[in-house]
């Protein structure tokens, strides 16, 4: 019998000493709550969080990512990146407006978007900031309602979608017209 408990103890220990420093450094679960996201992640996905890619390199537009919201900090969001640091952010007429350096292009949300983001506005960003949006534009809280995202509440970008176990996650970029 002690000889089982050592082994035990040993198993528990080393389990410890892998899984604690995976789910602090490279991959954190998420739960989706609402349907900010939809039709591309719904209502009970249970995600994997990469929180190693942006140690290498930045966010790029179009990664759906997991964030510390500004407003309360305590939330954690997940939306789509629209906006990248140092550019203006523009919606006209159910279009996306992406400016930087004087060249203003249209954003092709096609692949993931199947209706018109409603409204209209004018964004500025800083240099460590972006602007984020739901993919399901008329029931999501984000970078309309609470501003540019601070890079630093950034956690990571969506890795793979565990559950319903039949979807496997997909990304899908946006491209600038």
């Amino acid at each position: 019998m002690k000889e089982f408990l050592k082994e035990t103890v040993k198993t528990i220990i080393l389990a410890a000493i892998i899984v604690i420093p995976v789910r602090t450094f490279i991959f954190q679960p998420f739960l989706v709550r609402g349907s900010s996201m939809e039709p591309n992640y719904h209502q009970g996905d249970y995600l994997l969080v990469d929180q190693l890619s942006y140690r290498f390199r930045n966010p790029e537009r179009g990664e759906v990512v997991v964030f510390h919201s500004p407003v309360p900090p305590q939330r954690r969001y997940i939306k789509r990146i629209i906006g990248l640091p140092g550019e203006a952010v523009f919606l006209e007429d159910g279009v996306i407006y992406i400016e930087k350096g004087g060249e203003r292009v249209s954003l092709d949300e096609d692949d993931y978007l199947q209706i018109e983001t409603p409204g209209s506005f004018e964004i500025f960003l800083g240099d460590d900031e972006y602007f984020v949006l739901g993919d399901n534009r008329g029931a999501s809280l984000d970078s309309r309602s609470w501003g540019n995202l601070p890079g630093e509440n950034i956690i990571g970008r969506v890795g793979f979608q565990l559950s319903p176990f039949s979807t496997l996650a997909h990304t899908v970029t946006p491209q600038l017209n």
